[in-house]
């Protein structure tokens, strides 16, 4: 009897070299995916988190929500990193008056949140906290007050009266006002009573540039402030812009714990969750 034949690979069930294909496949499977994320993140849609109320009453402190990155066209500001691959800006196209803006700062880099207000040739002034565009007033209408409920990641500002409902709710209210654009575009704003900020201008709004403001007026460094590392940020050159704020994901008031599961349901802010900006 001859001796028996050792085993060939495939008689065992494998096959050569699947081992090395297969650790193959997968790095180049997870790159294809790296690559699809930083793609889909730099042109598409982006995640941004609000750190502050500058935009009350329109966004609060601690809303996550994605900004659409095509609206303004691209540049090395649209990647991560600010990654130097496109050279100036390309697709270039102006905001349109009343868009929520997301773009870098000009001194420090870091990104901003506020509404385009004055669009390049525009002349902008502010009076008693009525803004004057281009020599007309923008209508602004006293409407009902915001109501804000204290947490930890909202305290009443100096503007506001702190006050107790009757279900026991500690609440920071607001004076609100609605104003509206030539266009007919409306959305309210923030006032604490007079400021010196609120007298401006007038100044012409220069070519490449934007003038933008919070809707929370009275507590907001914006274009009526010169540009400034964690200050105003002056006219904003439209090459930093970075995109347009679209929709809220998601809103916490700051009170939920990683070691308690259920505050992290208790802590959202669930009528907040899904608005359009």
């Amino acid at each position: 009897m001859s001796d028996p034949q050792p085993l060939q690979s495939a008689e065992l069930g494998r096959i050569p070299g699947e081992k090395t294909e297969s650790w193959g496949s997968f790095f180049r499977f997870l790159a294809l995916v790296v690559v699809a994320v930083l793609a889909f993140r730099s042109f598409v849609f982006a995640p941004f988190t609000i750190p502050s109320e500058s935009m009350l009453p329109l966004l609060e402190n601690g809303d996550y929500l994605v900004a659409a990155k095509w609206p303004y066209g691209y540049s090395r500001h649209s990647l991560p990193h600010d990654a130097p691959l496109i050279p100036g800006r390309i697709f270039a196209h102006d905001p349109k008056r009343g868009d929520v803006v997301i773009f870098e700062h000009p001194v420090d880099q870091t990104d901003y949140i506020k509404r385009a207000i004055g669009l390049p040739g525009d002349i902008i002034a502010l009076r008693g906290g009525q803004i004057i565009l281009n020599g007309q007033p923008l209508p602004r209408k006293r409407i009902g007050d915001f109501l804000i409920p204290v947490s930890p990641n909202t305290q009443c500002a100096w503007g506001a009266k702190d006050e107790t409902l009757p279900d026991g709710q500690q609440v920071c209210r607001y004076m609100r006002y609605r104003e509206t654009l030539p266009s007919g575009r409306s959305y309210d704003t923030l006032d604490f009573g007079y400021t010196p900020q609120d007298d401006f201008g007038p100044v012409k709004v220069p070519a490449g540039h934007i003038f933008v403001l919070g809707d929370n007026r009275d507590n907001s460094a914006d274009s009526r402030f010169p540009a400034a590392p964690g200050g105003g940020v002056g006219m904003v050159p439209t090459s930093l812009l970075v995109g347009r704020a679209s929709k809220v994901l998601w809103s916490t008031d700051g009170s939920a714990s990683w070691f308690k599961p259920w505050t992290w349901f208790s802590a959202a802010r669930w009528s907040h969750i899904g608005e359009n900006l």
